[in-house]
């Protein structure tokens, strides 16, 4: 893995995305915001790969056999970004993510968890694609 790599997590949701960005020297992922899930999602994003100068986009996949179409969803989602971006993405594992953001940000005192758990868990996404 590159040193001056930046890589952005993504969690797929229907009405908004999660973000979280991380770099190849500190190996640390941020959570970084949400975007809203329209017609805008892919100009917004082209801004924060360009912003960001990230070189890799990591898609939270579910590996579930009782989500199928979920899966297959998100992973024609990361096709369509890894197009119109021109960024390679690849996929790992979100089994769980909301629930882990959601007590994360419990246990940091959070309020309003629903507003900040799509960040969260995409940090949590892009830090077990780093860790691996």
């Amino acid at each position: 893995m590159a040193v001056d790599s930046s890589f952005l997590g993504l969690d797929f949701g229907h009405s908004k995305i999660g973000l979280a960005v991380a770099d190849g020297e500190t190996r640390m992922a941020f959570a970084l915001g949400v975007l809203k899930n329209d017609q805008n999602f892919f100009a917004k994003l082209q801004e924060i790969v360009t912003q960001k100068g990230i070189t890799k986009i990591i898609v939270g996949l579910t590996k579930h056999s009782q989500d199928l179409e979920g899966g297959m969803e998100k992973e024609a989602f990361g096709r369509g970004l890894e197009e119109k971006l021109g960024v390679p993405v690849e996929f790992a594992d979100e089994m769980f993510t909301t629930k882990m953001a959601q007590e994360n940000l419990k246990l940091r005192g959070g309020k309003n968890l629903s507003q900040f758990d799509d960040q969260e868990a995409a940090r949590i996404i892009l830090q077990s694609w780093l860790d691996k």
